[in-house]
């Protein structure tokens, strides 16, 4: 039984469900991540912090930024002149105000508010891993389906976006690079291996590119949430295990987790980003939030940094032809409603609980703009029950699993995804995590029918294919006699999905 570290970032692929927080209110400034004043002595015992440091992208303001990080008593870590971001660790407690205060600099925060050396807990999620048994009867019943991998008979996922027949008419391009920025990637799974393209992977912890061979791989096995992923967007049809939506394309892994604690901070994230927009890739698939906030309201300075820096990196990406796609969150909120409480943030030290406005206060990057979120459904193309979603927001849905409510008549009856684990395994898990990577490959499958489309016209065809769903009738999934999420909009667009339920047969026709 493997785990999963905290609560997995904006729908990570929790086993059982992730639940994802939004939030709405404003921190009190106690608990704010900036740091607070401290005395000299202070000063000298106080932790390290890391920092991104947003200026306009030209040469002569980012060195004049640069001496000023030095005497506030802080050190460079990584600079991406293209884009004015500079990341910064320092030890003195007022070097947030101090370094918003200097000439040139547009905004600036912490991106934590944990000491980088801190060690992060475990809050474990469990995965099902099929066991021999289970596998034996999965392979038999796959085995009458010609033409099928292995455990296919239990991804009742492929059969609902038609991705098992759009298999047979075009796989996908091996010119598409899907990049999933997450925990890493084992590219030596025997599903994963073909497609697999290390060139385009990195380890971007820490804010700066690691391009050593296999410094893209997961820490241990219990990291394996990008594995998985990878598995749902690229598995190969080479009669091993799974299928993959887009089982033709390439598939790069570029980890941004902490080893410490699993999160994902923002540096880690510009990172990521930069590396897939200067490295050739196609489309990046981001199954979490931003750590350490679920939603980072404009009104607090570190927040509005951590929006500023990964909205730099996202649309220089964009402007390189990238298209992003991002789970929208696993706690049923609705985020385009007034208000929502959030009282999981900061997840790296101790939360409070704060109300905050959704338009206001922003999932990053499922929120940014450009970005398509994805929806989460079952067996039944309903909304899945933890998924989060909203009128406007939601731009598309896509399988992502529903253990509870929606049961798939398959060998293993499980209503969840079954995907690629690290050291040659497989598992079943669920999430709008698991969604987000489906619709990905939908759109791996248009770039490779239309190579010259742009991340705008690709998005523009991604929900011109997807299946048009009109919001239920009722939502009370547990008969209790009240409606557990209300869908508005009509046919065309709606909250629980969107441009509609993403069609991978429709796509490569």
């Amino acid at each position: 039984m493997a785990h999963l570290r905290p609560r997995r970032r904006l729908a990570l692929a929790v086993p059982v469900v992730l639940s994802l927080t939004a939030s709405l209110g404003f921190l009190p400034a106690a608990a704010s991540a900036a740091p607070q004043p401290a005395s000299a002595a202070q000063a000298a015992d106080a932790p390290e912090l890391a920092y991104v440091v947003n200026t306009r992208a030209d040469a002569r303001t980012i060195a004049s930024v640069k001496k000023a990080i030095a005497a506030a008593g802080g050190t460079v870590v990584a600079t991406y002149g293209k884009i004015g971001v500079i990341v910064v660790h320092s030890a003195n407690p007022d070097f947030g105000p101090q370094i918003r205060a200097a000439r040139g600099v547009q905004s600036a925060g912490a991106t934590r508010t944990a000491p980088l050396v801190a060690a992060g807990t475990t809050d474990e999620g469990a995965a099902d891993y099929l066991t021999a048994a289970e596998a034996a009867k999965v392979e038999a019943a796959s085995a009458a389906a010609p033409g099928s991998e292995p455990l296919e008979a239990d991804q009742w996922d492929l059969r609902a976006i038609g991705a098992d027949r759009a298999a047979r008419i075009n796989p996908g391009s091996s010119k598409v690079t899907v990049a999933v920025i997450d925990t890493g990637v084992d590219d030596t799974h025997p599903d994963l291996a073909p497609n697999f393209s290390a060139s385009q992977s990195a380890n971007c912890v820490g804010g700066v590119a690691d391009t050593s061979e296999g410094a893209w791989r997961p820490y241990t096995a219990d990291d394996y949430h990008g594995t998985h992923v990878a598995g749902e967007i690229a598995a190969a049809r080479n009669g091993i295990g799974v299928a993959g939506v887009a089982p033709g394309v390439k598939v790069a892994g570029i980890k941004v987790s902490d080893p410490h604690n699993g999160l994902f901070y923002p540096e880690n994230v510009v990172c990521a980003f930069v590396f897939a927009a200067d490295h050739g890739v196609e489309i990046t698939n981001n199954s979490y939030y931003v750590d350490p906030w679920l939603y980072n309201c404009k009104d607090d300075p570190d927040q509005k940094a951590i929006v500023d820096a990964v909205n730099r990196a996202q649309l220089y990406a964009q402007k390189k032809g990238i298209l992003h796609l991002a789970s929208a969150g696993n706690s049923n909120h609705d985020l385009d409603a007034d208000a929502i409480v959030d009282d999981s943030s900061p997840d790296d030290t101790t939360p409070v609980t704060r109300t905050i406005d959704p338009h206001e206060c922003l999932d990053v990057p499922a929120q940014l703009p450009g970005v398509v979120t994805v929806s989460a459904t079952g067996v039944q193309n309903l909304k899945s029950y933890y998924s989060s979603y909203g009128e406007g927001v939601v731009d598309v849905a896509a399988p992502g699993g529903d253990r509870r409510y929606q049961i798939p008549d398959t060998p293993s009856k499980d209503g969840r995804i079954l995907s690629t684990m690290p050291n040659n395994q497989y598992a079943f898990l669920q999430g709008t995590s698991m969604a987000s990577p489906h619709a990905a490959g939908v759109a791996a499958l248009l770039k490779s029918k239309y190579p010259h489309a742009t991340p705008a016209q690709l998005q523009a065809l991604l929900k011109a294919q997807a299946d048009e769903t009109a919001c239920p009738a009722s939502y009370d999934q547990d008969g209790d006699g009240t409606q557990d999420a209300v869908c508005e909009g009509g046919k065309r667009g709606n909250g629980f999905y969107g441009a509609g339920i993403v069609d991978a047969l429709r796509a490569v026709k």
